[in-house]
């Protein structure tokens, strides 16, 4: 038996209001469940300085040999 009174557009909407909602404001002062957003990037940039590194020495050591 076929349901005449569903609405396809019903689960977009519900999708679309769970996508829009913001996340509650945290109080000052209190720690965060995943770490500070500075810990993240220091490890990006120490991660690209190791590259960056290892890719001119790998250069210099094929000149030199």
């Amino acid at each position: 038996m076929a349901d005449n009174d569903y609405d396809p557009a019903g689960s977009t909407q519900m999708f679309r209001a769970f996508v829009e909602e913001t996340p509650a404001p945290q109080a000052p002062g209190s720690v965060s469940t995943y770490g500070s957003s500075n810990s993240g990037r220091t490890g990006l940039i120490v991660g690209i300085a190791v590259v960056v590194i290892a890719v001119v020495g790998a250069v210099i050591w094929l000149a030199v040999k």
